[in-house]
């Protein structure tokens, strides 16, 4: 099982839009896929058109069961959604011991799932502390400008000082460049600069697209509201780009491909 925190402290950089396309393209794909949105703003539920009945707060604060926590978005694809409310469940975790590994200690020994994805906040508060301490591997889609790469650095050493301090391996295992503006000198050079900062990490773009800013407001991911879009396509080649590392980062893949069992299969959306 791969646990995969969606991560950024910048506010706006396509977090929740990679979330909820990554998910449905590997639920496409067979994979069973479980997204938490630890966002309080609750973006998740907003762009998928889906609310379950109890929420993130239910199930880190009241012991609800993850069971009644979860809701079906399609096949293969679960949600514990989020609101408002996860804000005062900051403020309550703050309070308790080993604050930081709360989400870990909830989620326990949660199987039946492929990929386990976090949709995060623009922060480094304690609900990202969650995330990072629960998750194997962090993407962070970064933004193609001054900002976004300053941000990404950032969130890089952030990152590390968890690691550090933490006794923790949280892994970046891709940087995914967004808005990427195909006409702009401006976001060229900062995609070299992510290519040779971060060699080896970097994904190719997701392109400045209407369609993948329209596709929340009618609460569809872009690769289901625009297939054969500009958007739509870099989101199939990320998937894929994903798909590509199973065996590098779930151990139980790496184990069944050195056996020669395991073939991984190119995303078809």
């Amino acid at each position: 099982m791969r646990k995969i925190c969606i991560i950024n402290q910048k506010g706006g950089v396509g977090k929740t839009t990679t979330t909820v396309n990554l998910a449905v393209g590997l639920a496409k794909e067979g994979k069973k896929v479980l997204v938490l949105d630890m966002d309080p703003q609750g973006n998740v539920s907003a762009c998928l058109g889906v609310e379950s009945d109890k929420d993130m707060y239910d199930f880190l604060i009241e012991n609800a069961d993850i069971a009644q926590c979860t809701k079906r978005v399609v096949e293969n694809f679960d949600v514990i959604t989020s609101n408002e409310r996860l804000h005062k469940a900051e403020l309550l975790m703050s309070g308790e011991a080993a604050r930081e590994r709360v989400l870990k200690k909830k989620m326990g020994k949660t199987n039946g799932y492929d990929y386990i994805l976090l949709d995060c906040p623009p922060s480094l508060g304690l609900l990202n502390q969650n995330a990072m301490l629960y998750a194997d591997e962090a993407i962070i889609p970064a933004a193609t400008d001054v900002l976004g790469v300053d941000a990404l650095r950032k969130m890089v050493a952030a990152i590390q000082k968890m690691n550090e301090v933490f006794d923790h391996t949280l892994a970046v295992s891709k940087i995914l460049p967004t808005m990427y503006d195909t006409r702009g000198k401006l976001s060229k050079n900062m995609f070299s600069l992510m290519q040779s900062e971060f060699y080896g990490l970097v994904t190719e773009p997701i392109r400045l697209n209407s369609k993948v800013r329209e596709s929340p407001g009618v609460q569809k991911p872009v690769i289901l509201y625009n297939k054969n879009g500009k958007g739509s396509q870099d989101y199939k080649n990320f998937i894929k780009a994903v798909l590509r590392d199973e065996m590098k980062y779930d151990s139980k893949a790496s184990k069944i491909a050195a056996r020669g069992k395991l073939q991984i299969k190119e995303v078809e959306i």
